[in-house]
C-alpha cells in the first residue's frame, strides 16, 4: 500500500472544507479502517486549523501546505504554514486550565505515535 498527496490550501477555513472531504474520502478508501481514517481526520483537522489561525493568523493571502504518505507501516501527516513558527513543548498545555490555547496540539500528540514541530511545520507519524 502507498499513498501520497500534496496540496497547497487556502487560509480560509470555510473554502477548504471541500478539499478536506476529498482527501478524507480518499484516506477511507485507502485506509479502510474506521479507526485509523478517524485519527487522520482529527489530526489534518487540528493542523490545519493550527495553521490558519495560529501561524498565518486567518490570512486569506496565505497558504497552508499538506503532506500525506501512507505506508503499509505508517502515516505521516505534514502540515507546513507561512507564519513564524514557535518552539512546541507539550508540557506548557494545563487541562486543568480549561483554555483552548494548545489543546489541539495536545490532542495530535496523543493520536501519535511521533509527533514534531520544526518551526512552522509539524509532522505526526502514526505506526499502522
Amino acid at each position: 500500500m502507498c499513498y501520497k498527496i500534496s496540496k497547497s490550501l487556502s487560509s480560509d477555513l470555510m473554502k477548504i472544507k471541500h478539499d478536506l472531504e476529498t482527501i478524507i474520502n480518499n484516506l477511507k478508501e485507502v485506509l479502510r479502517d474506521e479507526t485509523l481514517v478517524f485519527d487522520a481526520r482529527l489530526i489534518i483537522d487540528e493542523l490545519i486549523c493550527n495553521g490558519v489561525l495560529h501561524g498565518n493568523k486567518s490570512d486569506k493571502t496565505k497558504k497552508v501546505k499538506l503532506n500525506i504518505e501512507i505506508s503499509s507501516s505508517l502515516i505521516k501527516i505534514e502540515v507546513m504554514d507561512q507564519g513564524e513558527g514557535f518552539v512546541y513543548n507539550k508540557e506548557d498545555y494545563d487541562p486543568m486550565k480549561l483554555t483552548c490555547n494548545g489543546r489541539g496540539l495536545k490532542i495530535v500528540d496523543g493520536l501519535s505515535d511521533e509527533f514534531i514541530i520544526e518551526n512552522n511545520k509539524a509532522i505526526s507519524i502514526k505506526y499502522i
